[in-house]
């Protein structure tokens, strides 16, 4: 008779959260007691270290998921470290029968994860794998040649086609403890937050990370927002995003509960179909990484290889990332990303595409800014995102399409209501004024002393050089 005693161990990851987890759900059917832990491994060794808007997150996420455990009759253990040795160590301390884990996708982590199961399995531990943060394993879904999609919308045409995903697992209402002892570090021993200066105020301000902050932001999408969502998503004053990207990036809520519950919302089928793309965009990314490993500084297209990058000037990429372009759209988004930890997505591609086609700075050194200052920093998608604004990623947008920062700001930001927001030394100007400031006779920009730069780069003649240089490239 095996001994059920001995505990199963549940090793959360990017999945913190007690509903709809499957590895969880597992261990807890499983009628052992259960130990759950979390591995901060951020030696860089297996998955990129995580930015400071995303350690914050992962401190408050923590302490949430470690109060729910509570409430069920468990906790949390904590490790830091080699996550292969700390879960050896779990598993020989505790004498586990059973360890569950739900997928990863980066590859250091994948390899990780075999390491792990081979080693538990030598020691007579069974080991059960899940898929909890995909709607889909990325490879499964491939084309009439048996080759992955290389184009979003046949790849989400087959996603749909496949059927509707499974439905959301119900959270156990008691985790039965073990009775013995495993050490555990302290959350604080971790470091996440940010010292001095402690410039996490913003952050604080804005989210509520954690299991019940993302099922709140969940309501509140789809009964306030998401009727709007398909006409005014691209209004970055128009507060229609459901902003749950950083509740996604850390499994607190599942792209299985995202999904039915919109479908299941009152809204036309147009309007639900339209965020349910943007959960499509998510897979495609994910397969997009799964085919290349190192998408964060590899161009998908090789010859992207051969482009002509401007040197960086220093002053100008700080001017850059402190909204200090002369630029007032660029400067609103770049403002709201340093204060909140999130950027409004049209907003996101106007940004980089000044970075990358107005500086003509390597789109390399934006995705590393946004990986360190975005809540919703994810491995796929910010890689995926940046090398798609470059030109140079699948199913890319062509690199001659350049954002034009004042043209977006008056098609979508017409009255100037999301500059002014972020950038005040522009709220006294009209509409036109707020977009285009050195148009303002004797405004903001003129002086000795400026309240607001003019622009560090001409809009036109930086967009000649750029596709210049893509021609360049090309020959």
């Amino acid at each position: 008779m095996p001994d059920q005693d001995a505990p199963a161990v549940v090793w959360l990851r990017d999945d913190l959260r007690v509903s709809d987890n499957p590895a969880l759900r597992e261990a807890v059917d499983s009628d052992r007691p259960v130990v759950v832990v979390h591995v901060l491994d951020d030696s860089g060794d297996v998955g990129r270290p995580l930015g400071g808007a995303s350690r914050w997150w992962l401190h408050h996420s923590l302490e949430a998921l470690d109060a729910s455990l509570r409430k069920r009759g468990n906790r949390l253990v904590l490790r830091h470290g080699d996550g292969a040795a700390e879960i050896a160590s779990v598993l020989r301390r505790t004498g586990a029968a059973l360890l569950t884990m739900n997928r990863r996708y980066v590859h250091g982590e994948r390899e990780q994860d075999d390491r792990v199961r081979r080693a538990a399995e030598a020691d007579g531990v069974t080991v059960s794998m899940h898929t909890a943060s995909l709607l889909h394993e990325p490879g499964d879904l491939l084309n009439g040649d048996g080759e992955r999609f290389a184009v979003f919308t046949p790849f989400f045409a087959a996603l749909t086609r496949a059927g509707a995903p499974r439905q959301p697992i119900p959270a156990p209402s008691t985790i039965a403890a073990w009775s013995g002892t495993v050490h555990s570090e302290d959350l604080a021993a971790l470091r996440l937050l940010p010292t001095a200066p402690d410039w996490s105020a913003g952050l604080g301000e804005t989210w509520t990370p954690g299991e019940k902050g993302a099922h709140r932001r969940v309501d509140e999408f789809v009964h306030e927002r998401l009727a709007h969502y398909a006409d005014r998503r691209d209004r970055p004053a128009a507060e229609v995003s459901s902003r749950l990207s950083p509740h996604l990036k850390f499994g607190e809520v599942s792209p299985y509960q995202l999904w039915h519950r919109v479908q299941q919302a009152d809204a036309p089928a147009d309007v639900r179909q339209k965020f349910l793309t943007e959960l499509g965009w998510r897979e495609f990314d994910y397969d997009l990484l799964d085919a290349h490993p190192d998408l964060e500084t590899v161009n998908v297209h090789r010859g992207f290889d051969a482009f002509p990058w401007a040197d960086v000037d220093d002053d100008v990429l700080r001017a850059w990332q402190e909204g200090r372009t002369g630029v007032p759209l660029v400067d609103a988004g770049m403002r709201q990303l340093w204060r909140t930890g999130w950027m409004h997505n049209r907003v996101r591609m106007v940004t980089a595409s000044f970075l990358i086609k107005n500086l003509r700075y390597d789109w390399r050194i934006g995705e590393r800014w946004f990986w360190d200052t975005l809540v919703d920093a994810d491995p796929a998608n910010n890689a995926a995102q940046w090398q798609w604004v470059a030109g140079s990623g699948a199913d890319a947008a062509p690199f001659f399409r350049v954002f034009n920062p004042l043209l977006q700001a008056q098609k979508f930001d017409p009255d100037g209501e999301y500059v002014a927001t972020w950038v005040p030394e522009l709220r006294d100007l009209d509409a036109a004024g707020r977009l285009a400031p050195w148009t303002v006779p004797d405004g903001p920009t003129s002086g000795d002393d400026p309240a607001y730069p003019t622009p560090i780069v001409d809009l036109k003649a930086s967009r000649a050089a750029a596709l210049d240089a893509y021609q360049r490239m090309r020959a």
